[in-house]
């Protein structure tokens, strides 16, 4: 799973096997390190929830998750369906946009750095 920051926004792109995970599991995360110590990390983790009718983002120290409803999950994994996309109010703070995304192949990438890659709708451009 990749993760993306951008201003006010927060992408996620999963591999295949990523998504397959996700849907089995109800939650996948990585962990990067950004200092050495038990303090210098961030968790990034996506979750799908069958209470839950919006997405959510939750955050505690290190640790940011987006949550789906689980039926959104589903129905974005099952398909050809590109991805999950929403705006979560964060009150005073403005809003999150949050997008969730099946990774795609890029074609002028060699098959190696393609793996486990969704296979490209857009055989026709590039990356």
């Amino acid at each position: 799973m990749k993760l993306r920051i951008q201003g006010n926004s927060l992408r996620l792109r999963l591999l295949q096997s990523d998504v397959a995970r996700f849907v089995e599991t109800g939650r996948i995360e990585e962990k990067i390190y950004f200092a050495p110590g038990d303090q210098g990390f961030l968790i990034y983790s996506l979750e799908h929830a069958p209470d839950l009718s919006i997405v959510q983002v939750r955050h505690k120290t290190s640790e940011v998750t987006v949550v789906v409803p689980s039926h959104q999950a589903s129905s974005w994994a099952e398909t050809d369906q590109t991805g999950i996309y929403s705006v979560v109010d964060l009150g005073g703070n403005g809003k999150l946009e949050v997008v969730i995304e099946k990774d795609f192949a890029c074609l002028d990438l060699s098959d190696a750095e393609n793996k486990d890659t969704f296979p490209n709708p857009q055989v026709a451009s590039v990356c």
